[in-house]
């Protein structure tokens, strides 16, 4: 084992002394070499996600000491940016293990650095804090959440004056500012209620709250028609953040015929009945499902614990509950506002929709017969949100109609620049409640979109990479895609697009996307939050079937590629 990690693990002995359960910990693994060297091979790295991580004792780990140095770095940044008068920050938190404990270490260090801190007095979600850092004219703004990660992860997003996650510019900067810290000399620290107490430190309002609610409810597109809103809906917050915001939201739209998921009620971190609390995945919806069942629900609906992300599933013809992908979701939805906005007349002059490169193609197709620009950005709803900006500078914000991803991420207002699950929630409700009053379900929708469209199969497979040994093994991989692949599943490789140094205006990013023969795609890139090589597969088809055979045999290459 290397000399610099032991020195660094009886350093934390020495110091890290403020959180008992990192004594613990420490102590514990003095005998594991494998948990030793994986705890403090590296520094948790810090990008345009922010942190990341497993909770725990180490420098790869979420805990007091890692948030303190990255809270110090950050206020370093909005110091060397923003004259004092602007150097306000808001900060929010999820139900995760440790978030009100990570939010209120992360007060301290900037009220100590002469911020101004504004923290939610309850748990909220991401785009509540996106809402609050515009709202309050912060330089800047914290997320405490591992958003749909396993309930030993924790992290922590930073987010820029303009409501949106920080850019690449921003991370390398504020990277930069964490690096020349000592995590336990040169941590500035106030007293959390010493902080509430002289003004440094002051919770945000209710009002905050209500306008964020407001402005959700202000995303409706349905003017004077007689829509029946009584549709049986059964809801899950996934025990996070959604169930206030979510239900409150709903209720006063005249949506109150909701069954919440008891068992997962209740913002609770160790997420007992949904061990990966995301929505995208089948097993996190199962219990909803089966309330869905039983209550002989019109509809189901899951937010992930920050409540950025959202799912459903409808019933079919024969009355199973089917779960729609993030893809088919926002086909529907994009296609539910264009026809609407149409309808009422309310299309912006240059209307815009933006999508992420990874996210269904078909999108595209639904703008352009409706009119709509499309923008494609990188993965991320960051990346999105800048878009909103861009408009905004222009003076065109207005221009903005809907934003969408593959991974269950929505928002159709510039409101907030983050995905916002409150107002995907309600605006499937409502989408939902206006095709029901014409007798059409959503999934006779969706199936003629993809009579109208074509049909379109997209997928998403992760492959996990554990501990340096792993990383090492995806930059391996990704270096080999790069020298060249001729065809993916017996399709023909017919053109490579390398994001390394930048394409088409975006920034560099390690993404790499495989353009097929017949209108299929395979994209690769790392995660960039947890130790996974993401690859999606676009197959385009005549029928669902075809794409579906079509999808296995890429899927079943790209597993043999993986050494999987």
């Amino acid at each position: 084992m290397e000399a610099k990690i032991l020195e660094q693990y009886r350093l934390w002995k020495e110091q890290a002394v403020g959180d008992a359960d990192v004594v613990k910990e420490l102590k514990e693994m003095e005998d594991c070499r494998e948990r030793l060297e994986d705890a403090f091979y590296r520094d948790l790295a810090f990008g345009t996600g922010g942190l990341r991580g497993v909770i725990g004792a180490g420098t790869n780990r979420m805990n007091i000491y890692t948030v303190g140095k990255a809270s110090q770095g950050l206020s370093d940044h909005v110091i060397r940016h923003f004259v004092p008068a602007e150097r306000k920050i808001a900060v929010s938190y999820d139900s995760r293990i440790k978030s009100d404990l990570f939010a209120r270490v992360a007060c301290s260090v900037f009220a100590a650095n002469g911020l101004q801190v504004y923290l939610y007095p309850q748990l909220m979600p991401t785009p509540c804090l996106s809402f609050a850092v515009r709202k309050l004219g912060c330089a800047a703004g914290i997320m405490v959440t591992a958003s749909h990660n396993p309930s030993k992860y924790n992290g922590y997003k930073v987010y820029g004056a303009d409501g949106c996650q920080i850019t690449t510019e921003a991370a390398d900067e504020i990277l930069k500012e964490i690096e020349k810290l000592d995590l336990f000399r040169d941590v500035k620290t106030i007293d959390f209620e010493d902080g509430l107490k002289n003004g440094s430190i002051s919770y945000i309002s209710e009002e905050v709250y209500t306008d964020f609610v407001e402005a959700v409810k202000g995303q409706s597109l349905l003017r004077d028609e007689a829509v029946d809103k009584n549709a049986a809906i059964v809801y899950s917050p996934l025990n996070g953040t959604g169930l206030k915001p979510v239900l409150r939201t709903l209720r006063e739209s005249g949506y109150t015929n909701i069954t919440v998921v008891k068992e997962q009620e209740e913002p609770d971190g160790n997420f007992p009945t949904c061990p990966y609390p995301n929505p995208e995945i089948k097993e996190a919806m199962a219990l909803g499902m089966e309330y869905a069942k039983r209550q002989k629900a019109d509809l189901l609906l899951a937010t992930d614990p920050d409540c950025d992300r959202v799912g459903i599933a409808v019933k079919n013809a024969e009355g199973e509950y089917v779960l729609l992908s993030g893809n088919e979701t926002g086909m529907l939805l994009l296609d539910y506002i264009c026809h609407r906005r149409t309808e009422t007349r309310t299309m912006p002059e240059d209307p815009v929709m933006v999508k992420t490169i990874v996210t269904m193609d078909m999108g595209e197709r639904i703008a352009a017969h409706y009119g709509v620009r499309t923008i494609n950005v990188l993965t991320g709803f960051k990346f999105i949100g800048e878009q909103i900006g861009l408009l905004e500078k222009q003076g065109k914000a207005d221009s903005y109609i809907f934003g969408f991803e593959e991974s269950y991420g929505y928002l159709s207002g510039s409101y907030v620049r983050d995905k916002d699950a409150v107002d995907g929630a309600f605006l499937i409700c409502e989408m939902f409640a206006y095709y029901a009053s014409q007798k059409i379900g959503l999934l006779d929708k969706l199936e003629e979109l993809y009579r109208t469209y074509g049909f379109c199969l997209n997928t998403l497979h992760s492959y996990e990479f554990d501990g340096s040994a792993g990383f090492a093994r995806m930059q391996e991989i990704m270096k080999t895609f790069r020298n060249g692949v001729s065809s993916f599943g017996g399709k023909k490789v017919v053109g490579l697009l390398d994001y390394a140094e930048g394409l088409d205006g975006l920034p560099k990013s390690d993404v790499l996307k495989f353009l097929l023969e017949g209108d299929s795609s395979v994209v690769i890139r790392p995660s960039g939050t947890e130790p996974k090589l993401k690859a999606y597969i676009s197959v385009s088809a005549k029928d669902r079937e075809t794409a579906k055979k079509a999808e296995k045999k890429i899927a079943g290459e790209l597993e043999k590629r993986f050494g999987k």
